[in-house]
């Protein structure tokens, strides 16, 4: 029988903890895959997939990939663990590569032979039944593994899958991510929802001066998101009268940072209105003006007991956009619609700011007023997967 044999990663290291983690993530992948017909098994440091409609299989691999916590699945053979049976199966295989090597894992020690004794014999019969090819146990061109569980069935697969990694989605709580249209924020999001986080996401336009056009592209980067974080809820806030503001009174080089002073008070409201506990952005340390040290420090002084996490802030511009390619965002964000970021942009914008230079600055505004009216053009999208 065909079965997929899920593993996960950093759940080892969870202690006392790891039977909430490992709730949460079954519940996350039973949830990814409501739309078919499946058996799911728990044995120790497996989940096994079975009883699927084998023509969904590769659909079922798509999906499954997508769960945030596993760390490689396999399409494998299951039989029973007996050594009759393995020994049916292995003297099976037809190998087109000419090199190989087996590898068996006994989860149930109480299997009759040992782990490198069963190998060796297994691969004896591979021999047999395949002349032509060779024995190579440092290169191999296939590696044929032979995984014997606890639940006394036994696993035979020759590939082992890739996926996400990190914590299964909401073991961490959940945050609101601040969405532009750029290349950045998307994968922002998705760095932090691998650690755990479920995301709402706020998105700040400037009609007329940025287009429906532009509105639209973070619609569409937030539903790619939803591929991995399942749904999102977006915020979206109308920032003109707050920009036009900032250009009639304040210096020009402090208006990117005064800006996003504002924005990240709108944030911090958009948190407490929704039971958020964090802000997410797509900083990287020294990217643009407003992403030095000082900017940040000055930008991220206005929120107060929220933290601010920016998982791009070490990662160089080429690999974020591999990351942005690895999520299927990058097309979508180098569309040519301008975002709120790009309106009234200043020649010369201060990389150094101070606190007390923004203050002053603010000081020609009313902040509340202008926050308090941004909150009342709020528009909520839902988005799912």
């Amino acid at each position: 029988m065909r079965a997929i044999l899920l593993r996960f990663g950093e759940l080892y290291l969870k202690g006392d903890n790891r039977n909430i983690f490992e709730s949460i993530l079954i519940s996350n992948v039973k949830d990814k895959l409501k739309d078919y017909d499946f058996k799911f098994e728990k044995t120790f440091g497996r989940y096994i997939i079975s009883n699927y409609d084998i023509s969904k299989e590769e659909e079922l691999v798509e999906k499954i990939k997508t769960v945030f916590g596993l760390h490689s699945i396999s399409l494998a053979q299951e039989v029973e663990a007996t050594v009759d049976k393995i020994i049916d199966f292995v003297s099976s295989i037809k190998l087109k590569s000419q090199s190989f090597k087996i590898e068996v894992k006994r989860a149930d020690k109480s299997f009759p032979i040992g782990s490198m004794d069963f190998a060796k014999k297994l691969g004896e019969i591979v021999l047999e039944n395949n002349p032509e090819v060779k024995v190579d146990l440092y290169n191999p061109k296939t590696t044929i593994s032979v995984d014997i569980r606890l639940n006394k069935k036994a696993y035979i697969f020759d590939e082992i899958i890739k996926c996400q990694g990190g914590l299964p989605l909401g073991s961490a709580g959940k945050g609101l991510l601040l969405l532009s249209g750029g290349i950045d924020s998307p994968v922002a999001g998705y760095l932090i929802a691998k650690r755990g986080l479920k995301i709402e996401a706020l998105h700040f336009h400037s009609y007329p001066y940025t287009s429906d056009e532009a509105r639209e592209k973070v619609v569409t980067l937030a539903q790619k998101l939803c591929d991995y974080v399942d749904e999102i809820k977006l915020h979206v806030i109308s920032f003109t009268k707050v920009q036009e503001a900032i250009h009639v009174h304040c210096r020009s080089e402090y208006m990117i940072t005064i800006m996003r002073r504002i924005m990240m008070r709108i944030a911090q409201k958009i948190c407490e209105q929704n039971d958020l506990g964090a802000i997410i952005t797509g900083e990287s340390l020294g990217q643009v003006a407003s992403q030095t040290m000082q900017s940040m420090t000055v930008i991220g002084g206005v929120v107060q007991n929220y933290p601010i996490f920016r998982p791009c802030i070490a990662m160089d511009k080429e690999d974020i956009i591999d990351v942005a390619n690895q999520i299927g965002t990058y097309q979508t964000s180098i569309l040519p619609y301008e975002d709120c970021c790009t309106v009234f942009l200043p020649k010369n914008p201060v990389i150094k700011p101070t606190i007390e230079k923004c203050e002053k600055e603010e000081s020609f505004l009313n902040i509340d007023s202008l926050v308090n009216e941004a909150l009342q053009t709020e528009e909520i999208v839902y988005l799912k997967n």
